[in-house]
């Protein structure tokens, strides 16, 4: 059994998400994995780790030493400084996304398009305005970036239950994600008073993780 806890540290609540291991006899046939690209913020740089069952862990590493010669050695030092380093930046990481969250949720409210309200990770899952829900995640998402100026990712792009939303990433400072609602409050209200860019004015998505 294998189990994603990429995103433990981004949560909103005053309790963290829980461990598959943290189960009763997990440990005799699990192995969990997470990553550094969301904790310490280091996306791209692809180290993490997994734990779990000593005879799957062996298994991985043998298959693993097949595949590749480890990472690169300054990312393996950079790594080992995040983990036994202050954990500040943690909190701090947290509370920067719970912060986006709510600008964000508070500017699509105002536009009209209510949203569930995201309890971790730093994307939001939202349902296609009931006016829009016709033509699909992927016409909705063109229409955003052509009369909205802003990028979000089709939830058909997720797979067929997908279908009906889209992914919207927290990936921009408060200041362009208000830009960026305030543009989709006007695209939703029928208004086409939107200056034309020379780049995208609120990008909220990014590639999947």
């Amino acid at each position: 059994m294998l189990s994603d806890l990429a995103y433990a540290e981004i949560y909103f609540d005053d309790k963290p998400p829980p461990s598959i291991l943290e189960v009763p006899g997990a440990r005799e046939i699990a192995v969990e994995f997470t990553s550094l690209s969301k904790t310490y913020t280091m996306a791209g740089w692809r180290i993490g780790f997994a734990v779990g069952n000593a005879r799957l862990i062996a298994a991985l590493a043998r298959v693993k030493s097949y595949l590749d010669y480890g990472a690169f050695t300054p990312i393996q030092v950079a790594a080992t400084a995040a983990l036994n380093g202050p954990q500040d930046c943690v909190a701090e990481t947290r509370e920067r996304y719970r912060a986006r969250r709510d600008v964000l949720i508070d500017g699509l409210s105002q536009a009209g398009w209510q949203i569930p309200e995201p309890e971790a990770t730093m994307f939001a899952w939202a349902p296609i305005p009931m006016a829009f829900r016709e033509i699909g995640s992927l016409a909705f998402s063109k229409l955003l970036l052509e009369q909205a100026n802003v990028a979000v990712a089709p939830g058909i792009g997720f797979g067929e239950y997908g279908e009906g939303f889209v992914r919207i990433a927290l990936v921009e400072n408060r200041q362009r994600l208000r830009q960026a609602t305030r543009n989709i409050r006007s695209f939703l209200s029928g208004r086409n008073d939107l200056a034309e860019p020379r780049r995208s004015e609120g990008r909220l998505t990014s590639a999947a993780s």
